[in-house]
Formats: structure tokens, C-alpha cells, sequence
């Protein structure tokens, strides 16, 4: 299956995303899916399978619980896709974080003034 196939389920990115803050038991990542998703276990399982037989989740036996973890490797691929088509953003997100840093500039050598209220 190719990487964005994979990617291509939301559930799947979600998956991902939940492991990428760090190790998680099958159990764990089901209550989560099944809540935001309404999906069952079996089908959690599935996306959980697909995702570690693609290599984007690692699973190690800790007893008798299994403990998901994110594969960087297929990401760091996906990564390198991208990076041909970086050209079409990178540029706007350059000229945005220049006029930010130009208003911050701005406003520390211009701060507003607030006119006094006056009393009657």
C-alpha cells in the first residue's frame, strides 16, 4: 500500500497523531477512536494493523498488553515527497513571518498611544 493510501484515512492520521505524543496500549488508542469515531474494536484493530504492516507503527508485547509507537521512517519518505512541492508555500509562509516580525517591530518602536480620559 502506498504511503498515502495509508495517510489517506482519517482515522489512520489519527491514529498517528495519538502515537506521535507517545507509546500507547491497542486499548488506549481503541476508547479514543471509538469515541471521536464511533467505530469498533475490530475495526480500531484494522487501522492499527494496516498502519504497523505499512510501517508507520511499531508494537511491542508488554505482557499481556500491546504497546503502539510511531515508525518516522515512512514520514521521513512522505517528507522527502514533499519537499518538491515546499517551493509553492515556503515563499508565502517567509513573506508572513516577515511582516510579523515587521508589526512586533513596529509596535515596540511605535507603541500605541492611549489618550487620558478626561474628568469633568
Amino acid at each position: 500500500m502506498h504511503a498515502f493510501d495509508v495517510l489517506g484515512d482519517p482515522v489512520r492520521r489519527r491514529i498517528l497523531e495519538l502515537l506521535a505524543e507517545g507509546e500507547l496500549s491497542a486499548g488506549e488508542v481503541c476508547a479514543v477512536i471509538q469515541r471521536e469515531y464511533g467505530i469498533s474494536q475490530p475495526a480500531v484493530s484494522q487501522h492499527l494493523r494496516v498502519l504497523r504492516d505499512n510501517g508507520f507503527a511499531t508494537v511491542r508485547p508488554q505482557g499481556a498488553r500491546r504497546l503502539y509507537a510511531v515508525d518516522p521512517r515512512p514520514l521521513r519518505e512522505v517528507d522527502e515527497w514533499l519537499a518538491g512541492f515546499r517551493r509553492f508555500w515556503a515563499p508565502a509562509l517567509d513573506a508572513l513571518a516577515t511582516e510579523l516580525a515587521r508589526g512586533r517591530r513596529e509596535r515596540r518602536l511605535h507603541p500605541p498611544q492611549h489618550p487620558t480620559e478626561e474628568k469633568p
